[in-house]
């Protein structure tokens, strides 16, 4: 059977993070779609669900390699500042043994430790010193 999928797919492009991503915004369009009470609205959502999924199906089974890869190059290129700031912020989160200001002049983000009370700190990027209580 893994050889039969195997063949299916030889010469095709597959999935990558836009396939994925477009998959799972079809699918959440249409389970919306099912569950919104009025009829218009449910129409609208499935039918954007659907052509979300078909969209997928269809670049999946491209022989278009060069153009698909644009396609999710430029979706990457979009999406990675988002993913970044989450990151990011998932992080401080975590941290419990710091605090995390931004400079009020160049906006650099600095970390300090936790616990100091009112403290003075001078920002590695700009120079400027502004206090604040940890």
């Amino acid at each position: 059977m893994r050889n039969f999928f195997s063949r299916l797919m030889y010469g095709r492009y597959g999935s990558d993070a836009l396939n994925l991503f477009l998959l799972v915004v079809g699918l959440v369009l249409y389970l919306l779609g099912v569950f919104i009470p009025l009829k218009v609205l449910s129409l609208l959502f499935r039918l954007v669900g659907y052509a979300a999924i078909l969209f997928t199906i269809y670049r999946m089974w491209s022989r278009n390699y060069t153009r698909r890869r644009e396609e999710n190059d430029q979706f990457i290129r979009l999406i990675t500042p988002a993913v970044q700031g989450l990151q990011r912020k998932r992080a401080q989160m975590r941290d419990k043994d710091h605090v995390y200001f931004h400079c009020p002049s160049c906006g650099q983000i600095l970390r300090v430790p936790k616990g100091k009370n009112r403290i003075s700190i001078t920002c590695r990027n700009c120079g400027t010193v502004f206090q604040k209580k940890t």
